[in-house]
């Protein structure tokens, strides 16, 4: 997995989640548990990029948040993510990072693994939050990656 690779992943992993914010518009009543997730897409992020930065985390893992604060911490994470991965050599992505999890337990894994963690978590739960627009009679956004790619979105 390389840099360019990375940062075409981070590019969907935002406009993905942006759009996931975003469907929440259409909703007439928004089901509590897709807003939670929605909120942890936030928290998640931010815990791993304060991981990666070496700052105590800046936010919980599952924050109680509305669709419109999430589409702003989006925009933020967004900046920062591409800084972060701006400074990134080829070299750096194996660097391994220590860190204690939510649960306490001592951790360490690449910086490579870290990053396709953060993007796959994103689309896992982007698909919680979809069936459960879905099954409250709302249209969830549609965020594959092929939707990303097709509208010319990601950076190559």
């Amino acid at each position: 997995m390389t840099r360019a690779l990375l940062r075409s992943l981070f590019a969907y992993d935002a406009w993905a989640n942006r759009a996931a914010a975003e469907s929440f518009g259409a909703a007439e009543a928004l089901p509590p548990r897709a807003q939670a997730i929605l909120g942890h897409l936030v928290g998640a992020g931010r815990l791993w990029q304060d991981r990666l930065l070496g700052v105590p985390s800046s936010i919980a893992v599952w924050p109680d948040l509305t669709p419109a604060q999430c589409d702003a911490a989006f925009r933020e994470m967004e900046a920062t993510w591409a800084a972060y991965l701006g400074t990134l050599r080829e070299r750096d992505l194996d660097r391994r990072i220590s860190y204690t999890n939510t649960k306490g337990e001592h951790w360490e894994n690449s910086i490579r693994d870290i990053l396709l963690h953060v993007t796959i978590h994103g689309s896992y739960h982007r698909g919680q939050i979809a069936t459960l627009l879905r099954q409250a009679g709302a249209a969830p956004a549609y965020t594959d990656y092929i939707e990303a790619v097709r509208r010319g979105l990601l950076r190559r």
